[in-house]
């Protein structure tokens, strides 16, 4: 995957990054890539600058195939995505095989209580396209600080989450719970419309 990147050389780069970038970002509809899901989001896809939160039955459960279509187009379309501490080692030919353009994927090492801290920065930098992160506590005010951010920087910000977090109020303009048993998908908060009723099967899927 992409090498491992200072996160102050980085944020420096921001000039030469917007003009290589290819295209403008549009902030307009953001696309999830799995069309049943985008049928029941109000905005048709991810809200555009904003936070996101995935709440996870577990570390690794899911998170990377709802996401990867969308990091495979932003890549794709020369916008950088950054992965901030991830809980595991990414396997390059894993994304590669998702479509992902390892060219404008990089990763940022942080400790635990400094991840939120650089996964802000990154956002609010606007050299990035999306930034992931995955803090297992974190409170209303730092989540408050990471949708400001991605606003700042016109980025998607994505916290994955313990799902025991889905009790606890949020910032985020939406919240998707990724189940195991069943496998699906139940989005339990989106901005600008109502939660849709039913959960989303994802049994089958890569």
């Amino acid at each position: 995957m992409g090498a491992v990147v200072d996160l102050d050389g980085l944020l420096d780069q921001r000039r030469v990054w917007r003009g290589r970038q290819a295209q403008p970002r549009a902030l307009g509809l953001q696309p999830t890539g799995h069309a049943d899901l985008d049928a029941r989001l109000p905005e048709g896809g991810w809200p555009p600058a904003a936070l996101s939160e995935l709440l996870l039955a577990s570390p690794g459960c899911g998170e990377l195939h709802l996401l990867w279509p969308t990091l495979a187009r932003l890549s794709g379309e020369g916008g950088r995505v950054l992965l901030v501490a991830p809980p595991f080692i990414p396997y390059a030919p894993a994304w590669q095989a998702a479509g992902v353009d390892l060219r404008w994927l990089a990763q940022v090492e942080a400790k635990p209580d400094e991840a939120l801290w650089a996964a802000e920065q990154c956002l609010r930098s606007g050299s990035c396209a999306a930034v992931l992160c995955w803090p297992e506590r974190v409170d209303d005010r730092a989540l408050r600080r990471l949708q400001v951010a991605a606003e700042t920087g016109e980025a998607l910000a994505f916290a994955c989450r313990p799902q025991q977090a889905a009790h606890n109020p949020s910032p985020a303009a939406l919240r998707i719970a990724i189940d195991t048993r069943p496998a699906q998908w139940r989005v339990l908060k989106c901005r600008g419309g109502l939660v849709p009723a039913a959960p989303i099967s994802t049994a089958g899927r890569g």
